[in-house]
Parts: C-alpha cells; structure tokens; sequence
C-alpha cells in the first residue's frame, strides 16, 4: 500500500512541545502530536473504493492487512506522526473556548492528481482535546457518519468522505440518553477525508487568546495551501479569504436546504472553511416538512439548529469567523460589508434553488415568489414527507387539474385523513397557482420531470433506514449497510429494486430512539 505523503501542516504550524497525552490547555501551537490507542482486534466492515481510489489505493490495497492496520489505528504509516488539531468554538451561541479534536487523530496529508486530502480517524483514542471523555466512538455513531457522509456527496452536498469503517475489538461505555443508565457498545473507528480539517474554530482560538503571531501563522498558511486562487496581498488577501468562506458556506447551506438535511449541532468549531459539511452527529433529514424541527436532544428546548433556521446560524457562525480575522485587517466595515451582501445573496440563491425543485427554468419574480412561499406554508399544514412530495411533483402534467395533482402527490401525507376540507381547497388553489405556473414554460411535461428529479432525490438516508443498518450490524449483519452504500449511491435514479426505501417514515419509528432524535453520545 503507498500513499503520496505530505506533511505540510506538521512541518509550516507550530507544534505542542509536550507530549503529555492528558486533557490540559495548549497554548502557542495548532496541534499535539498523539499516538491512536492500538484497537485489540480490528475488522474491516465497509470501504468505500471510490474513496480509495482518490488517495491513491486500490481494491487490492482495500483487502490488504496494511490498510486494515493503518485505518484502525494500529500501525503509523511510515514517515508520519499523527495529531489532533486545537480549536475553540462557540457551542448553541455559548463561547466554549478550547476545543479541539477530542475524539479525531489525523493520520497525514495525501497528495493526489494534484489535490490535496487530510485522513483523519475518528474514534481511535483520547488526545489532549478529549476533556472529560475517553476519545472513542461507537459502532452505531460510526455507521450514521459512513454511511452519511459518502450518502451526501453522490447527493452533490460539499462534504468530507469516508474511506472506511471499522470495528476496534473493544467495547465503549455510553449513556446514549444521558439518563444515567450507561451500557457498553461495540467500538469502531471511521476515516474521514477532507482537503483539511480547519474549522471557524480554529481562527477563533487564536483570536480570543490574542495570539495574533499564530493567528496570522495559521490564516497565511491556510490560503497559500487551500485558497491558492487567493492572489492579493495585505490586507485584502484576509478580505478575498473570508469572502471565498462566506460564499463556499452560503453554498453548502443552500444544498442542506434543498435536500432536507438538518446538521443538528452548527457550532462554530462544527464548521470548515472549505464550506463542505463535517461531524455528522445528531444529523436528520426531514420525514415531514417541519422547519422547526431539530434531530438534537441537547438542541430539544430552544431549537437553535432546526432546519429552518441553519441560514441565520451560518451566517452567526459567519460573524463570529469575521470577528476572530478582525485582527488581522482592524477595520471592521469591509468584513462588515461582505457579511451584509450574505442574506441577499442567500435569498437569490434559494429562490433559484427552489425555482429548480418546482421545475420552473423560466424566472418570473413576483409569481415564483408566491408559489414558493404558499407552498413552504401549506407543507406544514398537515404531517407531508418532504422527498415523497417533490419527487412526485415531477409527475404534475400541465394539464392536470387540481384535484388529479392532488392524488399524484397525496401519498406524502402521513395521514391523508387529517385534510379537512379546508386544508383540501389550500391544496386546490396551490395547485391551481403551480398549473398556471408550468403553463407559462416552454419545456414539456418530461423536460420538466427531468429537471427536477436531477435534483430532488428519490431517495435519502432516513434515521429509520440508519437505525435498521444499526441495529443488523450490531448483530454482526452488515448486509444493509452495503445495501444502503450502493442505494444512496444513485439518489436521483429511480433503481426499481430498492423501492422499498422510496417510503415515508414508518409509524414504529416515530418515537424510536434513534430513529426521531439522537442525542450527541458517541
């Protein structure tokens, strides 16, 4: 097995001089380096060999004792030395200082076909970032982030990859409902991808700790090898920098809200500066079209991260970023600036977006605007499966009346016996807007469909879905996560074998731990 192997972040950021692996404040450095905790027998449940193939390895190497070995953690590759990055954060708006990887140890850096990848492994062990846990991660945590993590990328989500999942051999204790009736699970590791794995947080510690030496350090560092689009110099360099992050992240957001995806915890310390999606804890798609709902226990009473409002998080998340570069450029009406360009640009970009879901190619501003606000309020009126919804809106015809639309679509309610006649005539004279709609479009009935189920999957990786996955496996029976890999591969084919999972989230699941809410215990 050989990897192209750079240590750019070793070798040009300041290292922790002590190697006392305890939880401790580290001060003057971006990172500690640690040794992963040998796993005392790992097994290699899943891989994912496009991943593979992007660092340089192939299904022979995937087989191989080597890459077992090295992606659980018990043999180093040669000519590397493994470490965990510090950061800061600000936790559901609460400034949480030190960070850090607690539970991540970073392998090395690959460069590939001229790219450049980080590989981190998740669950191999404390660091000095770990505070008061062991550094671990369990058997069903770690499906939920393999199988999501690869599920998001053939959606076109920006996101990190996931190379492989693995059990350690060792049991984890966990509280999994934090009520105080901790059990021992299955231990496993993950190895995540990325071209990095600097968050907002990272900028932020050094801010807050006025370490501006390491600040500058760090920013100069992360544009000449990130953002070597970056051109300019002084203080415009630190402008273009922040910008480029604004825009990557208003992307990605955009992407969360056009598939349903609920992120659960947009701490700061939770956000990259490539704008790809990272730490997929207590993530959720949503089952009905609720923009008040969150899949985070923790998040259960103010429900910070819900899905409607992780725009305004982001740009949160996007200010606090803006304050911790401040030192570098001391001038606040430029970053001003760019922050205030973010929630007309948002808007723009998720008209557009929503535009593409209807299947509208034509803009029209005042009438797109009122169809797409009827619509997000009439979704909530009863219990409507977001993905079953727009996927069979594609087979709306021009024609169609009202009522017929209705029927094409009607299998999205949870409880088609909860519209009233009232509910039933909103629905008649949304449909009526949507007809006159197409009707203005040039593109036919199947151009139409086309376009949209290019966009609107068919199928997403449901808590249920995962949680059936979770509980096969901890069985030792793994067919369903290979099943739902080679599913969520395709998410917009319609893949006749696997209609099955083309369903609305059964009522056994409703409540089901796991299945509705997930607490942050891994």
């Amino acid at each position: 097995m050989k990897l192209n192997i750079q240590n750019s972040l070793t070798d040009q950021l300041p290292a922790d001089p002590s190697s006392i692996n305890n939880p401790r404040q580290v001060e003057h450095a971006c990172f500690s380096y640690v040794q992963p905790k040998q796993p005392s027998n790992p097994s290699l449940i899943h891989a994912s060999e496009e991943v593979a193939n992007l660092i340089g390895l192939s299904q022979d190497d995937i087989l191989s004792n080597d890459f077992l070995n090295t992606f659980s953690g018990k043999t180093i590759i040669p000519g590397t030395k493994p470490y965990a990055l510090v950061y800061a954060g600000h936790q559901f708006g609460n400034w949480a200082g030190q960070l850090g990887d607690g539970r991540a140890i970073n392998l090395t850096e690959i460069f590939q076909d001229n790219k450049r990848y980080t590989l981190q492994l998740k669950g191999a062990g404390p660091t000095p970032y770990s505070r008061t846990a062991d550094g671990f991660a369990v058997l069903r945590s770690s499906i939920r982030e393999h199988l999501c993590a690869e599920a998001m990328h053939y959606l076109g989500v920006p996101t990190t990859r996931s190379l492989s999942l693995m059990l350690s051999g060792d049991e984890v204790l966990r509280d999994i409902l934090y009520n105080g009736n901790p059990a021992y699970e299955k231990g496993a590791i993950v190895c995540r991808v990325a071209p990095s794995f600097i968050r907002f947080g990272s900028f932020e510690l050094f801010a807050a700790r006025n370490d501006l030496k390491n600040l500058q350090l760090l920013t100069d560092y992360t544009i000449k090898l990130h953002f070597p689009e970056i051109e300019s110099e002084g203080i415009l360099k630190y402008l273009d920098f922040f910008q480029a992050i604004m825009q990557s992240t208003l992307e990605m957001i955009v992407h969360w809200q056009r598939i349903g995806f609920v992120h659960g915890v947009m701490n700061t310390d939770n956000m990259s500066i490539h704008g790809i999606t990272i730490d997929y804890g207590p993530y959720g798609w949503l089952e009905d079209y609720n923009p008040n709902w969150t899949p985070n226990t923790t998040d259960r009473q103010h429900k910070r991260y819900r899905f409607g409002n992780q725009p305004e998080i982001a740009l949160w998340n996007l200010y606090q970023l803006a304050n911790a570069l401040y030192p570098l450029i001391n001038d606040a009406k430029p970053l001003e600036n760019i922050l205030n360009t973010f929630s007309v640009d948002y808007q723009s970009a998720y008209l557009n977006m929503m535009r593409n879901k209807l299947g509208l190619a034509l803009p029209k501003e005042e009438e797109d605007s009122v169809v797409i606000e009827s619509l997000t309020e009439i979704l909530q009126v009863v219990e409507t499966d977001m993905t079953l919804f727009f996927r069979n809106l594609s087979t709306v015809l021009k024609v169609d009346s009202p009522k017929i639309a209705l029927d094409k679509i009607a299998v999205a309610f949870y409880n088609e016996k909860d519209l009233n006649e009232s509910d039933l005539n909103k629905w008649y004279i949304w449909f009526e807007q949507y007809s006159n709609r197409i009707n203005l479009e040039t593109q036919t009935d199947s151009e139409r469909a086309q376009q949209m189920n290019a966009i609107n999957p068919k199928y997403v990786l449901r808590n249920y879905m995962a949680q059936l996955s979770i509980d096969a496996a901890d069985k030792g029976d793994y067919t369903l996560i290979n099943e739902f890999f080679e599913l969520l591969k395709k998410p917009y084919d319609e893949q006749p074998d696997y209609e099955k999972w083309f369903a609305k989230r059964p009522d056994w699941a409703r409540d089901k731990v796991g299945c509705s809410m997930l607490s942050c215990s891994s």
